[in-house]
């Protein structure tokens, strides 16, 4: 019994040991600090879009597209219906959008689609030339100035650039709130403090920014993951090359707000993180060995090792627990009351840490969260619980049956919407 405790409190520094260093990104975004760009020049963009079933959002998408203050000559929409059995090709043609329709089964996934729209742009279009490609989600919306700020950023030679990361259904239940906290917090205490202090950002699966150099230079979109996302973000570190931050641009997207849709979603996460780990971990960790590449360190430790510890965290205090609570014969009952102490008290240092975690965060975007104060404060105390529940994620990656699947949009707002949801 006392093995266990020791374990667990050897679990406990070694994180603290490995994650301390994001103690200074939190004093960064504290103290406010991050670069500013003037844009030099306007830049030409392609906007891709990877659309199954999403004839109820995609029409708002492009209108906050069309909307922005960015001249529309310059920025082209590009639509795949990818696989669809509704109207989205006719929605997303109606608002003004280039539409190809993709049929197949075997090749799922937005990877697959976003090759196969890149290509189409290449044969149908070759005489468009962009500097750069946008891509996003159906169920997006944009902030009027999106694309101005991406282009102060990207028209500085940054070749990668990401944006602000909102919820635009935060307020819907525990479980938006909790994508929501998860998303803000990864945008300013995460990609902020990275790019102030000069290392990589991480790109998240919407609302990024990547030259056409750059895409010649990979030789296409080569990145068919369940995770797209995150092997496209190591494979440009392993490049030595960096993702830049725009916290001025402001994405709005719609979260699950089942917890069985919810489980479905983070699992595929969960096991694209294995498919990338099984396919490029020698590589990633050459990198990091030989080059002492910081960055990838950083993504290696907010990828891989939260889900790692705290799975095995969650169990040694869950077995720590029963044990101490069906086995009281074994061990003094003294003893006993020490196991149980432990765990609980282990258990309740991380509810606690998650809790200040997401309420800094809260804090701090306050102001740009649409969603009344009553429930943000709410939703300040379910937080710890929506990131425990990524256990149940991990548990469904882990038995192997999580395969892409799509997420079902049905939030069909507008800017306006939000605006009065604060």
């Amino acid at each position: 019994m006392k093995t266990l405790s020791y374990i667990n409190l050897i679990m406990a520094a070694v994180f603290a040991a490995f994650c301390c260093y994001q103690v200074v990104y939190v004093l960064v975004r504290l103290r406010g600090r991050g670069r500013s760009f003037q844009a030099k020049g306007q830049r030409r963009y392609g906007v891709l879009i990877a659309a199954r079933n999403e004839a109820a959002v995609i029409g708002q998408l492009i209108d906050s597209i069309t909307a922005q203050k960015y001249p529309a000559r310059l920025v082209d929409i590009y639509v795949v219906a990818d696989n669809c059995t509704d109207s989205t090709a006719a929605v997303a043609a109606a608002h003004g959008a280039t539409v190809w329709q993709r049929r197949n089964k075997t090749q799922v996934g937005k990877g697959y689609a976003l090759n196969f729209l890149l290509s189409k742009i290449a044969q149908e279009r070759p005489q468009e030339q962009y500097d750069g490609f946008f891509v996003f989600d159906a169920d997006n919306l944009l902030d009027p100035h999106y694309i101005a700020e991406m282009n102060k950023v990207f028209s500085n030679g940054c070749q990668v650039v990401t944006g602000y990361r909102n919820a635009k259904n935060f307020g819907d239940n525990w479980i938006t709130a909790g994508y929501g906290i998860y998303f803000l917090r990864e945008s300013e205490y995460l990609n902020r403090p990275r790019d102030y202090l000069g290392t990589s950002c991480g790109v998240s699966g919407t609302g990024f920014l990547f030259s056409s150099q750059l895409l010649e230079k990979l030789g296409g979109w080569n990145y068919f993951a369940l995770t797209e996302d995150l092997e496209f973000t190591l494979d440009l570190i392993c490049r030595g090359e960096k993702v830049a931050y725009c916290g001025s641009a402001v994405l709005y997207d719609e979260q699950p707000s089942s917890f069985r849709q919810s489980v479905v979603q983070r699992a595929r996460w969960m096991r694209g993180l294995m498919q990338i780990m099984s396919k490029n971990g020698r590589t990633l960790l050459r990198t990091l060995i030989g080059s002492g590449s910081f960055a990838c360190y950083d993504m290696l430790m907010n990828s891989l090792a939260p889900s790692l510890i705290m799975g095995l965290g969650f169990i040694l205090n869950l077995v720590m627990f029963i044990v101490g609570l069906v086995n009281p014969v074994q061990d003094s009952l003294r003893e006993t009351g020490s196991v149980i102490l432990t765990a609980l008290a282990a258990l309740g240092g991380t509810y606690l840490g998650l809790y200040v975690t997401g309420l800094l965060t809260l804090i701090t975007e306050w102001r740009r969260i649409p969603c009344r104060a009553g429930r943000k404060v709410l939703f300040s105390f379910t937080y710890p619980f929506f990131m425990a529940s990524f256990m149940a994620a991990l548990a469904v990656a882990m038995a192997g049956s999580a395969e892409w699947k799509p997420i079902r949009h049905t939030v069909a707002v507008s800017l306006g919407d939000l605006d009065g949801r604060h």
